[in-house]
């Protein structure tokens, strides 16, 4: 398996980015914030995941470990293969998942095109069997915690779960950790 590639982007398009390794152009299919970070003639370090079909081998490529691993346990829920994996992660960033897994808010997964209500269940059901123990462990924590109930304070507010989605999400990364500022800084997102 190719677990990871590391070299200078030559293309890209929407959805993936040529990277050159060792005079091989490798096509990646990334989420489409990657996408829109890097340039051609930058260098990029990805960790990929292969998927092999019986016609065609195609390769995934995310900027950390967290993403891929999240993309690999959503390819293997029924109903969601790679390219609606990809779509998920391109929709929603890695702390959305975890919130609205452990959350058990299905209608976010149902906000994302091409998935609907039933297979948003079956993503809910089957990762918070695998995000619980991490929670338990301390791995997810502090910030998701505090974005959970920011998230139900916007929606009591009246906004929907994808509008309070994106204010989190447009939250600077040094944000404070307290509930009151961070809903003072989501809502400012709302009057600009």
């Amino acid at each position: 398996m190719i677990a990871s590639v590391k070299g200078e982007i030559i293309d890209k398009g929407d959805s993936f980015l040529v990277v050159q390794v060792g005079g091989v152009g490798l096509r990646v299919f990334v989420p489409a914030s990657l996408t829109a970070s890097y340039e051609i003639g930058e260098h990029a370090q990805l960790f990929t995941h292969l998927v092999v079909r019986e016609d065609n081998l195609s390769l995934y490529g995310f900027d950390g470990q967290e993403s891929r691993s999240l993309f690999q346990n959503l390819i293997t829920v029924n109903g969601v293969g790679p390219r609606l994996a990809l779509a998920v992660l391109s929709s929603l960033s890695v702390d959305m998942i975890y919130q609205a897994v452990l959350g058990e808010q299905a209608q976010v997964f149902a906000q994302v095109p091409g998935i609907g209500s039933k297979t948003a269940q079956k993503i809910v059901l089957y990762l918070h069997d695998k995000l619980k123990p991490l929670e338990a462990a301390g791995i997810i924590s502090g910030v998701r915690d505090v974005n959970r109930e920011l998230m139900d304070a916007l929606v009591g507010l009246g906004y929907s779960v994808v509008e309070a989605q994106t204010a989190i999400q447009a939250l600077p990364k040094d944000a404070p950790e307290e509930l009151e500022e961070r809903l003072r800084l989501a809502l400012q997102f709302f009057t600009h």
